[in-house]
This record gives structure tokens, sequence and C-alpha cells, in this order.
């Protein structure tokens, strides 16, 4: 009889899981569109706004804050309620941010504008958080194919959003608004969707389910305690690591390209080829990460993090070539540590837990960012550009190496 149950739990959470899959993926070509579309015209919309172009990038500040923040709320409501309830509410609150850009822009607030983003950065978190929700009905040797199958569909809706920036300037224009207002009422409409997709279409909620399924107590499930092994710290730590890396030398490439006289096409070419290699990857990333194993896909998102950086110290900036090889081993890297820590933070976390743990892990991820890119201009200030490509590579062999060292995680 006990045969028989299992028999039949398998085939429910197999038939849920490819149904999940279907929903996150759907979810996140939406997300990914309000997303891409905004973050492409923030720092333009602040500096006409404020007038001042030292000021531009205070969006992106406010924009990771508001992210970290939420990224930290989802996972508690998602601990408490489930993912659909949690995702629900974190593109709800983008898609209220996108609006309140939209208003901000129309009648010329500046304070509404800042508030505004502060919200607007649920909608990257959520969109980031919606890769776990893709795992926890997932068999333990396809975790990692279930997250890059989350994020190749974040890429559809990331290229398409850019792209589409000049039509809704014009309908902006049509409605009274100010050009640059237009990307973020596909935002806000991107947001909405993708909010309703989760909340219409995510039954039964995976996470509650897996622990149905996992016989996890519900006392259990929304009570603190341990449950945490050193696979979650190994998974966070690479993904921390990853993201400091990447977020350094993709910030102040613009930069260095531009006082190397290259145009804002070739700038623009060099950023869409390595948000192609943070994403297009993962398919083949999450079958390598399941087969080889969580470890040496990590050692091998060192490996290339470290050849980026060094690509781009020692080898001329005023080469295109030279960029586009930096920039794309760069994506390459941090879409390799960003589905093995994933995978390694599942892994090592409890149904009863798991939620809240990756809520922190992504907050940890979206500070870490914002450290990074903070970091790299200081670095290119005091020195150059080159030094900030050595930095990177020293950092991510050293504290790698490290965290492997001091974490050996028998999931892995």
């Amino acid at each position: 009889m006990s045969v028989d149950i299992e028999v039949e739990a398998g085939s429910v959470r197999e038939r849920v899981q490819r149904r999940t899959l279907a929903v996150v993926m759907f979810a996140q070509v939406l997300g990914g569109a309000g997303l891409a579309a905004g973050v492409t015209v923030g720092a333009l919309l602040a500096q006409e706004m404020l007038g001042s172009e030292a000021l531009s990038g205070l969006p992106v500040a406010v924009f990771t804050f508001g992210s970290a923040g939420a990224a930290y709320l989802v996972g508690r409501i998602s601990q408490r309620s489930g993912r659909r309830l949690g995702l629900a509410a974190g593109f709800a609150t983008g898609a209220v941010g996108a609006a309140g850009v939209v208003l901000a822009a129309g009648i010329g607030s500046v304070p509404l504008l800042f508030a505004s983003f502060l919200l607007y950065g649920a909608g990257t978190a959520t969109n980031l958080q919606a890769r776990y929700a893709g795992t926890d009905l997932a068999a333990p040797a396809k975790r990692a194919t279930a997250v890059s199958l989350a994020l190749v569909s974040t890429t559809l809706g990331a290229v398409a959003g850019p792209n589409l920036v000049t039509p809704l300037g014009s309908l902006a224009r049509g409605l009274g608004l100010p050009a640059l207002a237009g990307p973020f009422l596909l935002a806000g409409v991107a947001f909405v969707a993708a909010g309703a997709v989760i909340l219409v279409l995510l039954r039964p909620d995976p996470l509650l389910l897996a622990r149905e399924l996992g016989a996890v107590p519900e006392a259990a499930a929304g009570a603190r305690g341990g449950g945490v092994r050193p696979a979650a710290f190994l998974g966070a730590a690479v993904m921390v690591v990853t993201q400091i890396a990447m977020v350094a030398v993709m910030t102040m490439t613009p930069v260095h390209m531009a006082a190397n006289s290259h145009g804002l096409g070739a700038v623009g070419m060099v950023i869409g080829l390595h948000i192609a290699g943070m994403y297009l990857p993962s398919p083949i990333t999450g079958v390598l990460v399941d087969r080889i194993g969580r470890v040496p896909m990590v050692v091998a998102s060192g490996v290339v993090l470290a050849a980026a950086g060094l690509v781009s110290a020692l080898v001329p900036g005023e080469s295109l070539a030279v960029n586009i090889v930096a920039l794309v081993l760069l994506g390459v890297g941090w879409n390799i540590g960003l589905v093995a820590g994933t995978a390694l933070v599942v892994d090592g976390t409890d149904l009863a837990d798991r939620a809240r743990v990756q809520g922190k892990v992504d907050v940890l991820i979206a500070v870490a960012g914002a450290g990074g890119g903070l970091a790299s201009g200081m670095v290119v200030s005091a020195w150059t550009y080159p030094a900030l490509g050595l930095g990177v590579a020293a950092l991510t062999v050293v504290a790698l190496g490290a965290a492997l060292t001091r974490w050996r995680p028998a999931a892995a």
C-alpha cells in the first residue's frame, strides 16, 4: 500500500512540476519585459528631471535598495503563504512603482520619482525569486535544469523590452507624457500581467504542495529554526561573489569604452551581448550543473569570471572585439555561478525554511550588486579600468577558493 501511495505522489509531483515550470516561464517573459524596458531609460529620465548628469545614477542605487527589501519580503510571504501569493505581491508592488514613475514624470515630481523607483525595484527581486518556484517540486537531480529554464525565459522579455523604447516613447507623447516615461507604461502592464499569471495559474502552489508531499508540518513551515546546511552557505557565497564581479566590470565597461572613443552603438552592442551571455546559456548550464555536479561548476564559474577580468585588464581596451569577449565571458561566468549557487541553496535547505532563506540570500545578492557597482567606480577613479579587471580576477579566485575550502557540501 505504501508503495502505491509513493508512486501516486511521484506522479502528482511530476505533473504539477511540468505545469509549474510552464507558468513560471510565462511569468518570467513578462517580468523580463517590464524590468528591462524601465531600467534602460531610468538614468536618462532622472537626468532629464533633475537637470544634472551627476545625479543620474541615483535611480540604480534606489532601485537596488528596493530590490533588496522586496527580496526579503517576498521570501517571508512565500514562507508563510506559498509562492503564489509571495510572487504575485512582489510583481504588484513593482507595477505600482512603475505607475508611480509615469505619474512622477507627468507632473515633474522628483520625490515621487525616487519613491516610485524604490517600489519598482520589487519587480527585479520578484523576477529573480521566481526561479526558486521552479525548484520546489523538482527532483534533486533536475533542480539546476529547472532554474535554467526560468532564467532563459527572462531573456525573451529582456531583449524585447529595450527594443520597444522608441514606439513606447511615441505612445507616451501621445498621452501627453515625457517620451522617457513610455517604457514604464510597458513595465507597469508587464508586471501586472506577470502577477496575474502567477496568481491565477500557479495552482496548486508548488511550495505548499512540496511540503504536503514531504510531510512537513504546518507549524514547522512557519517556525524559525535550523534546516540550513553547508551547501546553502556555499551557494549564497557563490552568488554573492559572482554578482560583485559581474556588476563591477559591467558598470564601468561603458565608461571605459567611451574613453576609448567607442560610440553608443558599440556600447549597446557589447552590453546586449553581455546580457545574452547572462541568460542564453542557461539550459546548457542547468544540465551541466545537474550532471557534472555543483562544485565542479562553481570552479568553472570562477575560471570563466577570472578569464573575463584578465581579458578586460591585459588586452587593449580600444579593441571592440576584446570588449565583447570580456563581457560575454563575464555574463557566462555569472550565469554558471547563479545556476550552481541556486541549486546549492535548494539542496542545503529544508522545505520548512527554504523560502525564508532564499529571500535572505537574494537580499545579499542585491546588496552585493550595489556594493560592486559603487566599488568599481572608486577603483577606476583611483587607479584604472585594467586594475578593476585584475581585482575582479583575484577576487573570484580567492573568494570562491576560500568558500570551497570552508564548505564542503555533501549534497553537491
